[in-house]
């Protein structure tokens, strides 16, 4: 049986989980304080309190350990209780390995427990000490991108047990449709945060009368149960550079503005500049103004797709998924 860590702060590594655990020739059991989602793959969910509370202080309480960890405060009950909960799992189940999605301290700790450990790189700067630990602790780590877009020189010290597994779509294995032939703009939100607006949607559609405006996932915007068929029809996209956001406008092939937003370590913005790189997407550093609107969008159309094979969605979960089961060797027990 494999584990996996699955971080609470947005939807993203909840749904990078799911995506994996399809591919995986075993059951997977995920850690995590996010609720199970309806239809996730994972075969039992294990459910942790949150490490934080309403009094933390984090620097009265060295949440650092002294600048060794990222998040490790005195006095959080959560935080005793969820690795209490972690280490009981570990003795009863012996899981052969666990993935973490992310979380140094989580990571370690596994390690420290004689428990292999698969650690999901994230892009950003994560060139500092407490990176670098868990990459050198890990046993194998999967970077969900293509290495051809995204080569971060801090991860190449790691190359050896690094897989570049490319970008992992939710919808990686299912078949396009629409052939982006309707004259809409889907505009995506993020579950992590977003400066985005819908009157600054509102905005865009006032003065371009040749799409419709739909909002995903913005306040005051539409819901849909499956997005697939909405991306793959549209005319153009307009999303933050989350990995999973970026993945799934890449499976669907739909030209694209993409807009980072802030994130620690600066993981939407080195996605970004990633792809402003390449042929894939019209790349800037904030949304769009009503002045700016039409060239913007102009640009991305004349982008197009074209590009965004490079990021290997195709097959992407399961070479994840291989090389996690890869890392952790079946043994027989006497």
């Amino acid at each position: 049986m494999i584990g996996y860590y699955a971080h609470h702060h947005g939807v993203g590594h909840i749904t990078r989980s799911d995506a994996i655990a399809r591919s995986m020739s075993e059951p997977v059991t995920v850690l995590s304080s996010r609720t199970r989602p309806p239809g996730h793959a994972a075969a039992e969910w294990l459910s942790l309190p949150l490490d934080v509370d309403d009094s933390t202080d984090a620097v009265a309480q060295d949440s650092s350990a002294g600048g060794v960890l990222h998040w490790a405060p005195h006095g959080v009950d959560g935080l005793t209780e969820r690795m209490a909960i972690i280490a009981e799992w570990v003795a009863r189940e012996r899981p052969r390995a666990v993935v973490v999605d992310v979380s140094v301290e989580v990571a370690m700790f596994l390690r420290l427990m004689g428990v292999r450990v698969i650690v999901m790189a994230i892009p950003g700067e994560r060139n500092d000490p407490i990176h670098n630990l868990a990459y050198r602790a890990a046993t194998r780590i999967v970077a969900p991108w293509s290495r051809e877009v995204y080569d971060p020189a801090w991860l190449r010290p790691f190359a050896e047990k690094t897989t570049y597994a490319g970008s992992i779509s939710r919808f990686a294995e299912r078949e396009r449709v629409g052939a982006h032939a309707d004259p809409t703009v889907v505009v995506l939100g993020a579950a992590g945060g977003t400066a985005l607006t819908r009157d600054l949607v509102d905005s865009w559609s006032a003065v371009d009368a040749r799409f419709e405006f739909r909002a995903l996932g913005v306040a005051g915007g539409d819901w849909v149960d499956d997005v697939w068929p909405v991306l793959c029809s549209a005319a153009l996209v307009v999303t933050h550079a989350g990995q999973n956001a970026v993945a799934d406008v890449a499976a669907s092939g739909a030209p694209a503005i993409v807009v980072p937003q802030a994130r620690p370590f600066g993981e939407q913005s080195a996605t970004a500049a990633a792809l402003a790189r390449g042929p894939f997407a019209e790349v800037l550093d904030s949304w769009p103004s009503v002045a700016r609107w039409h060239t913007t969008a102009n640009r991305a159309r004349e982008i197009g797709g074209r590009g965004w094979s490079a990021l290997r969605t195709e097959g992407a979960p399961a070479r994840a998924a291989r090389a996690i089961e890869l890392a952790a060797p079946r043994t027989v027990r006497q």
